[in-house]
């Protein structure tokens, strides 16, 4: 990159993913203002229809979703962000989105819960309904940044993930990384990659929706180009009608997960620091990781040998790198805004390799460097 494409700028966590956002194509955003959210559909508002998109405030966060699955069939990037009870009411329309295979980007923006909690404070309580939110077995794939310029880069990523696989992607933020301002280098446009979802080779007459093919994924035509094809809900064969057949059953919803499981290594990204001789490990993401890396740093700074891994990608679960990092290290602390919810995943991923210590708050104020400090040094003396 040259130094005249450099454009470095203030910008708040929200701001980065709306940016990001209209880089990577999206022009279709439809939303329902909730806090801490709010900034993203303003921006979205504001900017969308000066570069040709659309922007739809809905009644309510259920008709929000349905219009996003919408345009996307209409052949459009489109995105909605919400925050945990506008979460919550998305579900139903994104397994809809899970089995019809529609690409599309969610973020949420946590705060506090349950119900409507902490409208203004952080958490990180909806890790595990951005998994299992929605019911049946569905695939997913959800991403936790932890600054601005990460927000900025992820976002994109989520939506080129979505679009390659066809499947609704989460980009779980917190009210911390939504709202606090840094220093972001936005790259040039041309620089940065997008992907956009492959299209039928193929006549009208001879397009199968939703056959099997080499990668899993079915290429996906655009309502209103001429091919027509049935969308439903319901478990469908190769053509999207509805089938009761179990071998085609079995097969399609097998072939769903089987289209994200096959390419974990190309999803699932984590950062490692400190880890060369680490004996003690944090492990953390989105803002939290924040003060685990200054408490890390705090621990290093008194020759105690701690180190920090942070999962970028929530789900799929970077199982087999947290059991690969296990076996060296005596203990993993997992400091989180929750009541271990992650936590109870490393236990299991670590299956007995080290002691899995879990730090949790839930009152609506982060969890700083010295809480997670505190317990490197006290299992360091031990």
């Amino acid at each position: 990159m040259t130094k005249s494409n450099i454009r470095p700028r203030m910008m708040s966590g929200n701001e980065a993913c709306v940016e990001a956002a209209l880089l990577a194509g999206v022009r279709f955003y439809a939303g329902y203002p909730i806090t801490p959210s709010s900034e993203i559909a303003e921006l979205m508002a504001a900017r969308l229809p000066k570069c040709g998109g659309k922007f739809i405030q809905m009644e309510d966060e259920i008709a929000s979703m349905a219009a996003v699955i919408g345009a996307s069939l209409a052949g459009v990037k489109a995105m909605t962000a919400t925050s945990g009870p506008g979460f919550s009411l998305k579900q139903e329309n994104i397994g809809y989105a899970s089995m019809t295979e529609v690409p599309c980007l969610i973020v949420n923006v946590q705060r506090g819960g349950p119900s409507t909690g902490l409208p203004t404070l952080p958490s990180q309580g909806d890790v595990m309904q951005a998994r299992w939110g929605t019911h049946g077995d569905h695939p997913v794939i959800a991403i936790a940044p932890s600054s601005v310029g990460e927000t900025f880069e992820q976002t994109i990523r989520a939506i080129n993930l979505s679009e390659k696989f066809r499947v609704p992607v989460i980009l779980l933020l917190d009210e911390i990384v939504g709202h606090v301002t840094e220093k972001v280098v936005l790259p040039d446009p041309e620089s940065v990659e997008i992907f956009n979802r492959v299209k039928p080779a193929v006549a009208p007459e001879q397009y199968v929706p939703y056959e099997q093919t080499a990668s899993d994924v079915p290429p996906m035509a655009s309502m209103g180009e001429g091919y027509r094809y049935h969308v439903t809900g319901l478990t469908h064969d190769e053509h999207g009608f509805t089938t009761s057949d179990p071998k085609k059953i079995d097969a399609l919803i097998r072939r769903l997960h089987r289209k994200i499981e096959s390419h974990r290594e190309e999803i699932v990204q984590v950062a490692t620091e400190y880890l060369e001789d680490a004996e003690i490990v944090v492990l953390a993401y989105g803002s939290t990781a924040r003060s685990a890396r200054r408490a890390v740093l705090m621990a290093r700074e008194e020759k105690i040998p701690a180190g920090l891994f942070r999962p970028i990608t929530l789900w799929p679960f970077p199982e087999q790198e947290i059991f690969n990092l296990a076996e060296p290290v005596s203990h993993l602390i997992v400091p989180e805004m929750n009541l271990g919810q992650i936590a109870h995943e490393v236990e299991h991923a670590v299956m007995g390799n080290a002691d899995v210590i879990s730090i949790t708050r839930v009152d609506g104020e982060p969890i700083r460097p010295q809480q997670i400090f505190e317990k490197i040094r006290d299992i360091a003396q031990k």
